[in-house]
């Protein structure tokens, strides 16, 4: 048997699960919408027709706090990050000096970035 015959059929379960799953979804779910069901969520913020002071970022006056977003993306690509040493120390007998070489590169380029964040203030909430 091929090597990549295991793959290709785990790929076509999740895929024919997920297909299955939207279809049913679709067939089976509540058909019961109401107002307050259509109209799109903003965060807990009541949506207004039209922005009252105008310009990107403005939610009812008020300036829209980006300081979630940047904290979400750093934990995002922080984890990232984190998640190539598992690879690594899995296989870290097989991959010899080469190996060990690159992760204490990739380790000190994402321990330069952390250093970088930390100074800037990026971690800390006000």
């Amino acid at each position: 048997m091929n090597i990549e015959v295991p793959a290709l059929v785990l790929g076509a379960i999740a895929a024919a699960f997920a297909v299955f799953s939207v279809i049913m979804a679709a067939l089976v779910g509540p058909k019961r919408y109401n107002r307050a069901k259509l109209e799109p969520y903003e965060c807990g913020i009541e949506p207004t027709p039209h922005a009252v002071a105008g310009g990107p970022g403005d939610i009812g006056g008020q300036r829209f706090p980006v300081k979630y977003y940047l904290t979400a993306m750093l934990f995002i690509i922080f984890d990232i990050e984190i998640v190539f040493l598992y690879p690594w120390a899995v296989h870290f007998d097989a991959l010899g000096l080469f190996g060990f070489a690159a992760m204490a590169l990739f380790i000190v380029n994402v321990s330069v970035a952390y250093a970088y964040e930390w100074r800037r203030g990026g971690l800390s909430w006000e």
